[in-house]
């Protein structure tokens, strides 16, 4: 019988495979803050496809604030049927589904209380627009970039 083929209920969750995942998460988004302190974000490029995100996200979500997400909103059912159509456009690219962390607030920084879990192709979209759309200017050049703190 094959494996993926038995209930879901016969398998325990992984706790050292969750720890490793969100250990994941956490460098990702200190690397990517890291990122926004050292360069100009207007000029940052997160993957070879940014304007094709730009461009599908605005398209898709044209009145979408950018600068405070609330996570009820993007999590509430009417909005998961909108992002899901956003993106299954890009299933192909690499990790497009994995676990991100993005502050709802980009006027703060990466924190407990400044950070929630989504898709990422959600975050790239979100990002992308924020330093596009000049909501990351702020943290252009700042002189010693916090650690993320748990």
């Amino acid at each position: 019988m094959d494996v993926l083929s038995r209930p879901a209920n016969e398998f325990d969750n992984d706790h050292s495979l969750e720890l490793l995942w969100a250990e994941k998460a956490y460098e990702h988004a200190e690397v990517y803050f890291n990122m926004l302190c050292s360069v100009d974000p207007r000029f940052l490029n997160l993957t070879p496809y940014d304007d094709i995100i730009y461009r599908t996200f605005r398209e898709h979500f044209p009145d979408f604030d950018v600068s405070s997400v609330n996570e009820d909103v993007l999590k509430s059912t009417a909005e998961k049927v909108k992002w899901r159509a956003f993106i299954e456009k890009f299933n192909k690219l690499d990790n497009f589904s994995y676990g991100t962390l993005l502050r709802p607030r980009s006027n703060e920084e990466f924190s407990a209380d400044n950070s929630i879990l989504v898709v990422r192709i959600q975050f790239l979209a979100i990002e992308i627009a924020r330093n596009r759309e000049g909501q990351n200017d702020r943290w252009r050049k700042r002189p010693n970039p916090q650690k993320y703190t748990k």
